[in-house]
């Protein structure tokens, strides 16, 4: 299918319906006494996150606010394609991860479109593409599990179908490997490739060729996916098995993305800190309205899959790391330079692993700083 989609499908009244029913009954677990978040997601903030969900949230005006961006559809993916205001936007992919969609970039959108409306200089507004990628948001859910590998190959199809023969990409969590294959296996359409994580690093070569800084990074990650990386394992290996219970419970939903929202992003525990309640229910309504929980998950198989090989491949594409102080790892200098040939890297004070929403004045600013000179190539 190919045409404009002016506007998301607007949810069926029955099924807003549905969800405020399952909502009110919720069957909650016993909380042994001051868990709070250590055992997981926390039960007492969960309860006036689902009571709220229930009798105070309004998807209608958010689903309002989502429409005021324009969307398109192309052969079965949803993306907002937002065109620049300035002399000459230069073309901007932008990679969203999990658990979210499309939805990570909806503030940095309108910096980075029309930056002279925003304190910055026209000549480096952008025409921005945000896809949903398959399986998740707004975009089809595939028959197969797809890779980052495969996304990439998507995206740069949707590129040229978009009209964009040259482009920027941009991304963090997943979509940082996305931008990466897009880098290494389109470089004559990709001019610069900026990205906020690295990955969770993965190496084959000799240990004894790592410098100290990269040795004690890659037992960081090891420490933190012992840690923290259950989620992971599950989406890696039986996804099917806790789709059932996400997909049919809006609470347990909530549980498994928001508990990842707060410990993700730079809140000090405090997730009023970083979203708003309407902000976060947004994300999770996205996920129950499109049912996409199960096939969103399932690309941690597909990418568990992709050979070790592809791993050790360096990205010679300009590439711009802008590290936030609250993300999940911080990479040294020298992996990053063993990666990817590195001309930018810049600590922010401030922003977690969703540093487009936590922080989208220094994200904007950090993309319009970067990608200046690779605008005309």
């Amino acid at each position: 299918m190919v045409g404009r989609m002016p506007t998301l499908p607007p949810a069926e009244p029955a099924a807003l319906d549905d969800l405020r029913a399952r909502l009110r009954a919720t069957r909650w677990p016993d909380t042994p006494e001051e868990a709070g978040w250590e055992l997981g997601a926390d039960v007492g903030y969960l309860r006036e996150l689902v009571e709220y969900w229930a009798d105070g949230f309004d998807w209608r005006k958010q689903e309002a606010a989502l429409n005021e961006f324009p969307h398109v559809r192309r052969n079965g993916i949803h993306a907002i394609h937002a065109r620049g205001r300035g002399p000459a936007p230069f073309p901007l992919l932008l990679c969203h991860g999990w658990p979210d969609s499309f939805w990570r970039y909806l503030k940095v959108i309108p910096l980075l479109t029309d930056p002279g409306a925003h304190g910055g200089d026209p000549a480096d507004a952008f025409d921005v593409v945000v896809p949903d990628m398959p399986g998740f948001g707004y975009s089809e859910r595939p028959a197969q599990p797809l890779n980052s590998i495969d996304v990439a190959n998507l995206w740069a199809a949707l590129m040229t179908d978009l009209g964009h023969r040259r482009f920027g990409a941009a991304g963090g969590d997943m979509g940082s490997h996305v931008a990466r294959y897009l880098a290494l296996d389109h470089p004559a359409r990709v001019t610069a490739v900026h990205r906020t994580d690295a990955g969770l690093p993965v190496f084959t070569g000799d240990p004894a060729t790592l410098t100290p800084s990269e040795s004690a990074y890659l037992r960081e990650a090891a420490e933190w996916g012992a840690r923290e990386g259950a989620y992971a394992m599950i989406h890696r290996t039986k996804p099917q098995t806790a789709a059932v219970g996400l997909t049919d419970s809006p609470a347990g939903l909530a549980a498994w993305m928001v508990e990842k929202m707060r410990s993700w992003s730079d809140c000090a525990g405090d997730l009023d800190r970083s979203f708003t309640r309407d902000e976060i229910l947004t994300n999770v309504t996205i996920y129950w309205l499109t049912g996409t929980i199960g096939s969103s998950m399932r690309m941690y198989r597909a990418n568990a899959a992709i050979d070790p090989a592809q791993h050790a491949r360096r990205v010679e594409v300009p590439s711009g790391f802008t590290l936030y102080r609250g993300d999940v790892l911080q990479p040294p200098r020298a992996w990053l330079d063993r990666v990817a040939n590195t001309v930018r890297v810049t600590e922010a004070p401030r922003g977690g692993h969703f540093a487009p929403f936590e922080e989208p004045e220094s994200y904007a600013h950090e993309l319009r700083e970067f990608f200046r000179p690779y605008r005309n190539p």
